[in-house]
């Protein structure tokens, strides 16, 4: 007997079989691996085969479908009776006692979209052992190093973006970590910084990843809740933050999910890998707050937080506020000093290849800090210290545009940073004259979508430590820090190598294009 549904989103914990199903029992005489076949037979003309990469679904029933789309299997009519289905789309797998084995997987709806869907079979003849063993093997397959069913703190901004992250988190993710059964605890945030608030009270031993339904905002928040409690480090490490994107600006995910659409970014949450992340200390005044995503004075900080009132164009108000700003040539005179790590275009073109030529990196193998160890200490002090000796303040006084970047996506189609590298305790830093020629503006706009921006000879870019950067001969501006407007007035950073911890595809690197 043979089972094939899509799940919808009405009921995501939906059974397709009146049997109760049995999970994977720890305790229970298991088959070894080796002796566990390739092959499940699953019916007089039916069989499940682990293939390289994929499940291969061999049913001569599917001969006689019609043309139709069943369980994401494209049926295309009496012309096949194999298909697959990618090992990275499986989320769960059981069996129960009468025979019944269901597999739950994300189904393929179009190109930037999936969706929970199930095949079931009952086994002629049940041997729950060798199923047992099977399914074991298969989910070993679909997430690798990747954790099961990990403990999800789910943050949903209902005020973010276009205001419709609630019914996207219903829609499109909930339906994905029900069937990869992630256990869930979901919170409506209530307030601008609600998400720190929760952050810093949160119990880290009960959690793997806290998953915000936002924009980059919330992540944000997080980020700084975690930072001011007392086990600050530890907390840091140990708890993996995610994007769902539902927001105007999605970067984090883009970068770690490869992805903007939220079914597809829920499942690369349920197969991600921990990866450690840089966090950088931005000091301004007496305050320290924590930035992950990328700090910027001038056109890019303009462009980015005069734009509010234009939320509605989503992530196009970008690219309308920068043409804007480019006519105008405006300039934001600055003093800047960085602690360079790479100076010149070719060394951190080197310091990348180096780096993503390196074998994939499936575990986190860092020491978690103890509970007493809080944020790390300042190496060069604060923006109210006195400058570092090896720090030379050099004057910016037809500075366009002043943009450090943690990782290479700041929206769709604008890889900014394609030489960054999530944890090599640098920022990627741009700088750009705000006097250049207006075709020259517009190309360099253009250079980002087809990937020459790196190498056009008017663009500044170093790999950095750390920089103080001191605004001048304005009253008023615009600094932002991960998206977030700051007072217009001096501040600097420091980075702190892999102290954060995020989930991404790769484990290493972003899903981006690099140098």
């Amino acid at each position: 007997m043979t089972t094939m549904t899509a799940v919808g989103h009405e009921d995501p914990f939906q059974d397709p079989v009146s049997a109760t199903p049995r999970l994977p029992s720890a305790t229970e005489d298991r088959l070894d691996t080796a002796d566990v076949p390739e092959t499940l037979a699953v019916g007089r003309n039916a069989s499940l085969t682990l293939g390289t990469d994929a499940l291969i679904v061999l049913d001569e029933a599917l001969l006689d479908s019609k043309g139709v789309n069943c369980c994401g299997l494209s049926l295309a009519g009496k012309n096949k009776s194999t298909r697959s289905i990618p090992f990275y789309n499986i989320l769960w797998a059981e069996h129960s006692d009468d025979g019944q084995v269901t597999i739950q997987y994300a189904q393929t709806i179009s190109n930037k979209s999936v969706r929970p869907a199930i095949i079931s079979y009952t086994l002629d003849k049940p041997d729950g052992r060798l199923s047992e063993a099977w399914i074991e093997k298969l989910l070993d397959r679909a997430y690798g190093a990747s954790q099961r069913r990990k403990r999800v703190k789910v943050l949903i901004n209902p005020f973010g973006g276009q205001g419709g992250a609630l019914k996207i988190y219903h829609k499109s993710i909930a339906p994905i970590f029900a069937a990869a059964r992630c256990e869930l605890d979901v919170e409506q945030t209530q307030h601008n910084g609600h998400g720190i608030e929760i952050a810093q009270n949160l119990d880290i031993e009960a959690y793997d990843v806290v998953a915000c339904a936002s924009g980059d905002g919330i992540p944000h928040e997080v980020w700084n809740g975690l930072g001011k409690r007392p086990d600050a480090a530890r907390a840091l490490g140990k708890i993996a933050i995610a994007q769902l994107p539902c927001g105007s600006g999605n970067a984090m995910s883009l970068n770690f999910n490869g992805t903007d659409d939220p079914g597809l970014a829920a499942l690369a949450v349920v197969k991600g890998l921990r990866t450690p992340l840089d966090l950088a200390s931005i000091t301004q005044g007496d305050r320290r707050t924590i930035s992950f995503l990328s700090q910027s004075v001038g056109i890019v900080a303009e462009t980015d937080l005069a734009t509010e009132h234009l939320r509605w164009m989503g992530s196009a108000r970008f690219t309308f506020g920068f043409l804007v700003r480019l006519i105008t040539k405006t300039i934001y005179p600055a003093d800047i000093a960085i602690k360079v790590e790479h100076s010149t275009k070719p060394s951190v073109r080197d310091a990348y290849r180096a780096e993503a030529a390196k074998p994939a990196r499936d575990t986190d193998d860092r020491p978690l800090p103890t509970t007493d160890a809080g944020l790390p200490a300042l190496k060069y002090g604060t923006i109210n210290d006195p400058l570092p000796s090896e720090w030379q303040l050099i004057p910016h006084d037809k500075l366009g545009n002043f943009y450090a970047g943690n990782i290479a996506y700041m929206s769709p189609d604008a890889n900014f940073f394609p030489a960054s590298l999530p944890s090599d305790g640098c920022l990627d830093l741009i700088r750009i004259r705000g006097d250049i020629a207006r075709h020259t503006a517009i190309q360099t706009l253009l250079s980002i979508e087809n990937h020459s921006f790196f190498d056009l000879p008017h663009v500044d870019y170093q790999k950095v430590s750390a920089y103080r950067i001191i605004p001048k001969d304005q009253k008023e501006g615009y600094i932002s820090i991960d998206g977030e407007r700051v007072p217009f007035e001096g501040f600097q950073c420091e980075v702190h190598q892999g102290l954060g911890t995020v989930l991404s595809k790769s484990g290493r690197l972003c899903e981006a294009r690099g140098v």
